[in-house]
């Protein structure tokens, strides 16, 4: 039997600033709310670098189990001026303190709690369309009104 290993390449790394939360309260799967992204982030890497744009937003669901899914819907505006769509969906989740720490805007050392997504692009044809064909992996931190995530192509 052949085994393929796979590796990681780093690819970027993004930071953007948060608006505070709008609780949409507990729901049937649940407690949602929004995370509005701001713009004028930045998005840092070998392959690729930027802003990311405006106007977007992280859907989350914290579970009954304290699991929060993140789905958020965001784009990076590359500084050659190419418009790419990422839609990035993952989970967060650590001790029950840590959480409560982060829900309060506490400064979290992101080694205290596990947050891993898949990101997802659309890219344009042309020098990113590389994007469009490969899979994504992203470890992230959140900070009290701001997140950093650090993406990498698995090859």
């Amino acid at each position: 039997m052949i085994l393929i290993k796979p590796e990681l390449e780093f690819v970027y790394e993004a930071g953007g600033d948060l608006e505070p939360p709008r609780e949409i309260g507990k729901v049937v799967d649940g407690t949602r709310r929004i995370i509005p992204i701001v713009g004028g982030g930045y998005v840092k890497g070998p392959k690729i670098s930027g802003k990311l744009v405006g106007n977007s937003a992280d859907w989350q669901l914290t579970r009954s189990d304290g699991v929060t899914v993140a789905d958020a819907i965001y784009a990076i505006e590359t500084d050659d001026g190419a418009l790419i769509q990422i839609r990035n969906k993952g989970l967060r989740h650590g001790p029950p303190e840590v959480m409560d720490r982060l829900r309060r805007g506490e400064e979290v050392d992101p080694a205290e709690y596990y947050f891993r997504t898949v990101p997802e692009f659309i890219a344009p044809e042309g020098p990113y369309d590389w994007l469009n064909k490969s899979i994504f992996v992203c470890s992230g931190a959140r900070y009290a009104s701001g997140i950093k995530l650090w993406v990498w192509r698995v090859t």
